[in-house]
């Protein structure tokens, strides 16, 4: 079958098309046949070497297609059942992919698989923020930076479904509009290291309750000056790279703040917890209180230029590999 491999860390040019024997799989395992697959920053962290992979490796957390193979003992799918993974084993940027029967869910018949290839991931990472990490209610500020992007649309759209005052930024005028129109309050344009805070506190001379940050070091030191007294900074991105060490004495000078660097494998570490988030994504979808964009879709072969889209900023939404 067709996969993305690595034999080293580096740049997109790193990564190379290959033909490998299809895996089977073993006990309680599944394998997938794609018919989408998710392209994700954590998937250029991989690549880069940011996030310590063993090489050579395949690529990709995240895809939705078919179970065409059950290894022995296998109860929670049988063959022909839709399915959807985004939490591993690394190896999705290919034709198929083998896992624990309990790391996937079944795929409701509303969800197409290049939605939900490009929602589970980034779907399931805005209800752990947004319902486990920070529970967001009625009339709470929400700061949400990179808003036009995957995770960021569907971080607006929920956000504003629970009932929270959203405060979205982006970095073009163009991205801005994306937020707005998916129900931000109020965007901020904001470009490299801009001291966003100032403007921020305009809306809202309190501050924010919480700070969902995904870009990193370009904003770190905007989003904790965001924050009231006894808000929460939550870093759960890299985007513009890792933020810088912090003293824990300027969480307390700055009002005595919470700090988190969440992940979603701690949030879906069991089967239970992981049907229960889904289940929770799969709602808004179905409901229709969060939509999400058709992604842009590449080949698999391709999977090179879509990671320099993505890390170029250049794109807005979510990007998709089509085997």
């Amino acid at each position: 079958m067709k996969a993305i491999r690595i034999t080293q860390h580096g740049g997109p040019e790193a990564m190379a098309l290959a033909d490998i024997a299809e895996p089977a799989p073993g006990p309680l395992e599944i394998r997938v046949r794609h018919h989408a697959i998710g392209v994700n920053f954590i998937d250029t962290y991989h690549r880069a070497g940011s996030y310590k992979i063993a090489l050579p490796s395949g690529l990709g957390l995240e895809a939705a297609g078919v179970v065409d193979a059950i290894g022995e003992g296998v109860t929670r799918f049988k063959l022909g059942d839709r399915a959807a993974y985004c939490s591993g084993p690394i190896g999705a940027y290919a034709e198929t992919n083998v896992l624990p029967e309990g790391r996937a869910v079944r795929l409701p018949d509303a969800i197409s698989y290049d939605i939900a290839a490009a929602s589970m991931l980034k779907g399931m990472t805005s209800r752990y923020l947004l319902r486990k990490t920070f529970r967001v209610e009625p009339g709470h500020w929400v700061l949400i930076h990179a808003a036009a992007g995957g995770v960021g649309q569907i971080l607006v759209q929920w956000a504003k479904h629970l009932g929270a005052h959203v405060i979205a930024t982006a970095g073009s005028e163009e991205k801005a509009g994306i937020a707005k129109a998916l129900g931000a309050d109020h965007t901020l344009v904001v470009r490299g290291e801009d001291d966003f805070a100032p403007r921020m506190r305009a809306i809202v001379k309190e501050g924010a309750h919480v700070v969902y940050d995904g870009v990193g070091a370009d904003t770190w030191r905007g989003s904790l000056d965001s924050l009231r007294p006894l808000g929460m900074m939550v870093s759960y991105g890299n985007a513009s790279g890792p933020p810088p060490a912090i003293a824990p004495g300027v969480l307390s000078a700055k009002g005595s703040l919470f700090l988190t660097r969440p992940g979603l494998a701690h949030y879906t570490a069991t089967t239970q917890q992981l049907d229960e988030t889904a289940a929770d994504l799969f709602d808004v979808l179905e409901t229709g209180a969060v939509k999400i964009a058709r992604p842009k879709p590449y080949a698999l072969a391709d999977a090179a230029q879509a990671h320099r889209d993505l890390e170029a900023r250049k794109t807005t939404g979510s990007l998709v590999l089509t085997p």
